[in-house]
């Protein structure tokens, strides 16, 4: 029986980004925010004010789970509750300008570390490739 090229390619790309994700978790600084206070914050930037179930949903969290590290996040001044214009019963969550520093601090030494692997190990066509790539990459993340 063939392997199924699909399947032999997911795994490929599956096995790829995950030893990549292990490799930049090892060049966080060890007194960072934690991986989920990160994503949070990541939506927050990305997508603008999201209500706490929909930052749940997003990270496939229980809504419980995430109020708690909300809290801390707010407690911290690196986000913000604010009214929900779509629903005055609903707060919704906004990164901070002090979140955005946070966050661009904590993705500073995984993204100098990149850079450099990058440009001594790969070639000026894989460099483009890869960017060319991490577009399609980011679909897939985005895709239901």
């Amino acid at each position: 029986m063939e392997p199924d090229p699909d399947l032999s390619a997911a795994r490929a790309v599956r096995r790829a980004t995950q030893r990549l994700s292990r490799r930049l978790q090892l060049q966080r600084a060890s007194d960072g925010l934690s991986l989920t206070k990160i994503s949070m914050m990541s939506h927050l930037a990305r997508k603008g004010p999201m209500t706490a179930g929909a930052l749940a949903a997003a990270d496939r969290l229980q809504p419980q789970s995430v109020t708690r590290v909300l809290a801390d996040l707010e407690a911290d001044g690196h986000i913000q509750r604010l009214g929900n214009p779509a629903d005055k019963r609903q707060r919704v969550f906004a990164i901070s300008e002090a979140g955005r520093a946070a966050l661009r601090a904590d993705m500073r030494l995984r993204d100098e570390w990149l850079a450099s692997v990058m440009a001594h190990e790969l070639s000026a066509a894989e460099r483009d490739a890869l960017l060319h790539a991490s577009a399609i990459l980011e679909r897939l993340a985005d895709a239901d």
